[in-house]
């Protein structure tokens, strides 16, 4: 399901190439942060799904197929993983700097709108993990919508 009522632009999830590209990029990223010392201990023993649900919740906020909400979780759920986790600012940036390079790496457009919007999703996105792995409850309520990124909307993501 797309979100974006049809303008003729195309989503970002259109725009990256959808979710043969977004699962691509998951995969690999995840791939790296094993093999990466700083983030493997805050990945390590996730499930094997973990990359695609990922992929899923990233293709969804970018305007994508809705796979994440009606099949896996929610945003409310997705911030519940992040509970307890104490995560650092190190370690929010070394992820911020994997996830861009493998990026660059599966061929996500590289054009200056689409980055734009990229990166401020993932530092909006990545931002709040750090805030929410410093808690023990999730204070979203249950049925929070999930968040939605455009090209540039005023005002950050725009929620339905």
């Amino acid at each position: 399901m797309n979100t974006q009522p049809n303008t003729g632009i195309p989503t970002l999830y259109e725009w990256a190439g959808g979710m043969e590209k977004f699962e691509a990029w998951t995969d690999l990223f995840y791939q790296r942060v094993h093999q990466d010392s700083e983030l493997e201990p805050v990945f390590r023993g996730m499930s094997p799904e973990h990359t695609r649900h990922v992929a899923h919740f990233i293709a969804e906020v970018f305007r994508g197929p809705s796979t994440y909400s009606t099949e896996e979780g929610s945003h409310y759920e997705m911030i519940h993983h992040h509970l307890g986790k104490n995560l650092t600012e190190q370690q929010r940036q070394r992820w911020i700097g994997l996830i861009l390079d493998t990026a660059d790496i599966v061929g996500l457009p590289d054009d200056p709108e689409f980055r734009s919007a990229l990166v401020g999703y993932l530092e909006w996105g990545s931002r709040l993990a750090v805030i929410n792995s410093r808690e023990n409850i999730v204070s979203e309520q249950v049925d929070a919508p999930m968040p939605t990124w455009g090209w540039g909307e005023t005002g950050g993501p725009y929620i339905p």
